[in-house]
């Protein structure tokens, strides 16, 4: 004799509405502590003293510079590692050679090791008393506490970012796509472009978008390199700190305040391409790739 169901599901681990409320509830609490109260804090310490004052103090001299030594280091650092992610899912997902595990240990490295002694492991390297500072000294080039210094921390601590987004699409995705363009006549370029590029265009967008903000809000590694030479080699994250330890609290929260919107912009971008990104993954790999190949 079969045993009799009623047909009802069985309930779900903390189904019970109390349980549902304080979860809720630890969660709500959480988000409100721990993110947008200081978020809220920077907002209203930014214009405590009214628009003009902290219109002043973002147009101060030394707060210029440092928002534009930013977005250069962020102009140069995020198309480097962008090409430099690309290149490395290319390589790991649409070929095979030994060490193709080792290099994919080696470029995820910068998410494990603090950002402070990747700048120190910098100083020991292109430092005067590094392995390449006298030769860099003797022929005049200056990499450390000066923008090249900057550029290659920031690259450091952001490598891995394209190529975490791209390696495991391109890996689901396969080289059936590549290989039947090849077939056709298609050129290595001709198929990157054609076929590669417009199967990982989100995601590559969404890398991009992640590698700028991690780029712009960089603190650890810049500030061992840079020198913290104010108005010279001061990025904005570094110029905060300063302005906070001048007892220019108003001033500092303004320029906090340029990050804090940075942030929440990139959050936009990021779910705006998530929300692409899912749209394309819905649609059966085979048929995107036929339209591409048919263009090839």
């Amino acid at each position: 004799m079969k045993p009799h169901h009623s047909g009802r599901r069985p309930p779900r681990i903390g189904d019970a509405p109390l349980f549902r409320r304080i979860l809720l509830g630890v969660v709500l609490f959480f988000v409100a502590v721990i993110i947008v109260a200081p978020l809220a804090v920077i907002g209203v310490h930014a214009f405590s003293k009214g628009l003009p004052y902290f219109a002043a103090s973002i147009a101060e001299p030394d707060t210029l510079h440092a928002i534009m030594l930013t977005v250069l280091t962020a102009l140069i650092a995020v198309p480097v590692n962008t090409a430099f992610g690309v290149a490395a899912a290319w390589a790991i997902t649409k070929h095979d050679f030994v060490g193709k595990r080792l290099l994919t240990i080696l470029i995820e490295i910068p998410f494990s090791v603090s950002p402070i002694v990747a700048g120190v492991a910098y100083l020991f390297v292109y430092g005067l008393q590094g392995l390449f500072g006298p030769a860099l000294e003797s022929a005049e080039i200056k990499v450390m506490f000066a923008l090249p210094g900057i550029v290659l921390a920031s690259m450091f601590v952001t490598a891995p970012f394209v190529a975490r987004e791209l390696i495991p699409l391109m890996q689901a995705q396969g080289r059936d796509l590549e290989e039947a363009a090849t077939s056709l006549g298609a050129s290595a370029w001709r198929t990157f472009f054609s076929v590669t590029l417009p199967n990982i265009k989100w995601a590559l967008l969404y890398g991009v978008v992640l590698c700028n903000s991690r780029v712009m809000g960089e603190f650890g590694a810049v500030s061992v390199v840079s020198g913290n030479i104010r108005g010279q080699t001061n990025t904005l994250p570094l110029h905060i700190e300063l302005l906070y330890h001048d007892y220019d609290a108003v001033g500092s929260f303004a320029a906090a305040s340029i990050l804090a919107t940075l942030a929440l912009v990139t959050l936009v971008v990021k779910v705006a391409l998530e929300r692409q990104g899912a749209g394309r993954r819905n649609r059966p790999a085979t048929l995107a790739g036929n339209d591409t190949i048919s263009e090839v």
